[in-house]
């Protein structure tokens, strides 16, 4: 299966096809010890539920998943292993958030080699690049790797901007194949389907945007609070590609105190924590961030068990 789906995207790239990426993508969490070590075996768990669910797709050591805490090592380790978890049932992505564009390079050849179907490639870190530094990370990396690629754009978090004349001038280059936008600014959707029309896959990377950026016309979404909700998130998802709009606006009403979790700087605890109540996983994190306490707390889980009491009925492909 993974052999089929990896020649398919190599001839929509070779034919400048639309890329084969679509659908859900979430970014899954890093289940932790309580020390902050790796726990594998949960990490597995949580991405047997989500495929199960109906997900196209999964990206693992993205923002959400703890990418720049982690040791080279460990980054690696658990692509291996999830890698092999997964199967080629769904497309599997690493995020690639390095310091410098040679350890970007060196790192996605590395996830190429144990058996990645593509990277989730950010710009460098820690530098605020000009546009043709930021481009000339991303064609550097693209160059060398056979790997397809979706570039990340945020630039509330990571200060680079990507903005459509810059993804049109990357256009040459056959394997960035999608991109994420996260500007937080839904009205980018038009301007990049205006300025490059259908050479990326577009994935809103915004959960509590995800209703408006459907209506604007995208591809996929890279979905983060929705790890926790895996039904209500993909049924949601097949509302607005199915177009009924009036259900769809009825579970987003539902979901968007959930959503709103997402575009906080703690997005990764409150995520987490909302996938501890809901019984996928643990709220450990790596420090230096820390678990939620006190108010910040009692407030986050009235939020998350507000949203468990009154979910709405949905098909339950997936027993939680």
């Amino acid at each position: 299966m993974a052999i089929v789906r990896r020649l398919l995207e190599r001839m929509a790239r070779q034919n400048n096809m639309k890329p084969y990426w679509s659908g859900v993508f979430p970014a899954i969490t890093t289940q932790m010890h309580k020390d902050g070590s790796l726990n594998l075996d949960a990490t597995a768990r949580h991405a047997e539920i989500l495929i199960k669910s109906g997900v196209t797709g999964l990206v693992f050591l993205g923002s959400l998943g703890e990418n720049q805490p982690m040791t080279g090592a460990e980054k690696r380790l658990l692509i291996e292993a999830m890698i092999k978890t997964v199967n080629g049932r769904v497309p599997v992505l690493s995020g690639v958030a390095e310091t410098s564009t040679a350890e970007a390079l060196r790192y996605t050849r590395d996830v190429e080699k144990l058996g990645a179907d593509g990277v989730m490639l950010l710009p460098g870190m820690l530098y605020k690049g000009d546009p043709n530094e930021t481009l000339t990370h991303f064609r550097t990396v693209a160059r060398g790797t056979g790997l397809p690629i979706m570039i990340y754009n945020n630039p509330i978090s990571y200060g680079n901007d990507i903005t459509p004349e810059m993804f049109a001038r990357l256009a040459d280059q056959k394997n960035l194949v999608a991109l994420k936008e996260s500007s937080g600014d839904v009205r980018r959707i038009t301007d990049l389907h205006n300025v490059i029309g259908g050479r990326y896959a577009i994935f809103t990377g915004v959960d509590d945007l995800a209703l408006e950026a459907s209506i604007a016309g995208i591809d996929g979404w890279v979905a983060g609070s929705g790890i926790a909700f895996p039904n209500e998130n993909q049924f949601f998802w097949e509302l607005t590609r199915r177009g009924e709009w009036d259900k769809a606006r009825t579970v987003y009403r539902w979901f968007a105190p959930l959503l709103h979790l997402d575009i906080s700087t703690k997005f990764v605890q409150y995520i987490k924590l909302a996938v501890q109540e809901c019984g996928l996983g643990s709220e450990w994190v790596r420090a230096p961030r820390l678990v939620l306490k006190g108010e910040e707390r009692k407030r986050v889980l009235k939020i998350i068990h507000d949203g468990i009491a009154t979910r709405p009925k949905v098909p339950q492909r997936v027993k939680l």
